[in-house]
């Protein structure tokens, strides 16, 4: 098993990260991060969700899904998979591959290196589109050939923030 997994399945299973208001991932070295999450974050990611579901028949939304990439367990705040890729890895966890559409909410500490990482590190697992989703609620699409102006899967995205 991989050093990685190893790692992620001892969090999944300590009570210490239970109930954390944190995000959490690891790094290729084995170190665990922590984000917080906030409201807005939270709303964010549940329209991302009732996005998806509108705009997809089929498959899962699984928000917080875990995939091992080659930087470690990383978790997209939100992710479509479609029946096929369910089938092939049900509930896995972390997933050795990455769902079809992955899906990154910006919070205050995220970096735009970080995140275009992130992208990068997805779309190399296996994922078709990333979308990045901004505190002003804007959403940017990013396939293998880089950013692109909407999304080839799903129709229309729109992320409200309230003031």
């Amino acid at each position: 098993m991989h050093p990685a997994v190893s790692l992620w399945r001892a969090i999944v299973g300590n009570p210490a990260f239970r109930d954390i208001p944190y995000k959490v991932e690891t790094t290729r070295g084995g170190q665990i991060l922590m984000s917080p999450a906030s409201n807005w974050h939270g709303s964010a990611r549940a329209q991302v969700g009732f996005a998806l579901r509108k705009g997809r028949k089929g498959g899962e939304i699984i928000t917080e899904c875990s995939v091992l990439t080659a930087d470690g367990v990383k978790v997209a705040d939100v992710a479509w998979a479609s029946d096929a890729f369910m089938d092939r890895h049900g509930y896995r966890t972390p997933y050795q591959a990455a769902p079809e559409i992955c899906v990154e909410v910006i919070s205050p500490g995220n970096s735009p290196d970080e995140i275009h990482h992130k992208i990068t590190l997805y779309i190399a697992k296996g994922a078709q589109e990333v979308w990045v989703v901004a505190d002003d609620g804007s959403v940017t699409y990013h396939d293998r050939d880089g950013q692109r102006p909407r999304s080839a899967l799903v129709r229309t995205v729109q992320i409200t923030k309230r003031r």
